[in-house]
């Protein structure tokens, strides 16, 4: 089949030098800056000459050997990230090394920001932590709410190169940083080990507006490298689009970079899409080739259905059989994951009575 041209025609987001200086100054508005104007005004137009420039990735080193082009020059920040998910790979392998569970707190909402208050979903993954340390778990919390409440701690959005081709999409990401746009701060880099190493992951999310959270939403769409991504960038020569269709066109694997792991879900909301949302995120896992930890570790429920929000955590407390099941879900998350590395075929569920029976 002929290589097709990528298709070309949406308007050009390029900014005048005015525009783009009104900018980038306006994070320094506080009056506290202005002794410095003479210098900021310096440093915009650095910043100007890059951006105009399109300088993406300033600092790069040969790919050397082990890539399709060893001559390709490759941004270190790739290479850095690259490395850290080999020696997270490295740690998934090794059958000597503690069984590990990432733990994921998808709410936005803290004391530490604007609501004042902890999450409720925060609350259940301290409550599943404790059962997977008391199993003997190794136990990692990946709390998305610091984006909203942690200076520089950005996901940036999907760019969906993997829309393009397959190939085009590098496994681990590498359209960020992009200092040429100030897309610098990317948390992904970081996370993209946490799951590489887990041998499971326990997810709890809100429901916001029949959706999971923003932030849990930003990983999950940066997480599309994980489930078939190109990890040599060179072969594409960086970001060139017909030849990542090229790649593609020559019969693409499809690498599935996380598979194998095993996964608890729980959602909670207040009104309605509990169950949608549940679905949703299983289906996500799924399709990656995890598995589900048991029969009771998809877990969709209300909290405080259609009570106040200010009472919202008086509800959770009284729910007493929610939080049990959430203990279940983590207990049968730890059970699945020993029983694997035994090599073993377990019913997860046994001596774990549900609270709630039909």
């Amino acid at each position: 089949m002929k290589t097709p041209e990528p298709r070309k025609g949406m308007p050009s987001p390029k900014l005048t030098k005015a525009d783009f200086t009104e900018r980038y100054l306006s994070q320094f508005r506080d009056p506290a800056f202005a002794p410095m104007s003479e210098a900021l005004d310096r440093i915009a137009s650095v910043a100007w000459e890059a951006y105009r420039d399109g300088r993406k990735s300033p600092v790069t080193q040969k790919a050397g050997p082990g890539y399709a082009d060893p001559e390709y020059e490759l941004a270190e920040d790739w290479i850095n990230a690259r490395a850290m998910v080999d020696a997270a790979q490295a740690r998934f392998e090794d059958g000597k090394g503690p069984l590990r569970v990432l733990l994921i707190n998808g709410s936005s909402r803290s004391e530490h920001t604007c609501p004042g208050e902890m999450s409720k979903s925060f609350r259940l993954v301290s409550s599943a932590q404790r059962v997977l340390e008391k199993a003997g778990i190794d136990t990692r919390v990946l709390d998305l709410s610091r984006l909203a409440s942690e200076y520089g701690r950005d996901i940036h959005p999907c760019k969906a190169c993997f829309s393009t081709a397959a190939a085009l999409c590098h496994w681990p990401c590498s359209c960020y940083p992009n200092y040429s746009l100030g897309q610098v701060h990317d948390w992904m880099n970081d996370i993209y080990p946490m799951w590489v190493e887990a041998h499971g992951v326990f997810i709890v999310t809100p429901v916001n507006w029949y959706q999971v959270s923003s932030p849990m939403k930003l990983m999950m769409d940066r997480l599309v490298c994980a489930d078939g991504g190109n990890p040599d960038p060179t072969l594409t020569q960086g970001k060139d689009a017909k030849l990542a269709k090229a790649e593609e066109l020559k019969g693409w694997d499809y690498p599935r970079h996380l598979q194998g792991r095993v996964f608890s879900v729980v959602v909670h909301g207040d009104v309605e899409g509990a169950e949608n949302v549940r679905r949703s995120v299983s289906d996500w896992l799924k399709f990656m080739k995890f598995t589900p930890a048991g029969p009771d570790a998809e877990i969709d429920r209300y909290i405080g259905y259609w009570e106040p929000y200010a009472t919202s955590h008086e509800a959770l407390d009284k729910d007493r059989d929610m939080q049990a099941e959430v203990r279940i879900a983590a207990e049968q998350l730890a059970r699945a994951l020993k029983a694997r590395r035994a090599g073993e075929l377990v019913t997860t569920y046994e001596g774990l009575e549900s609270p709630r029976q039909k």
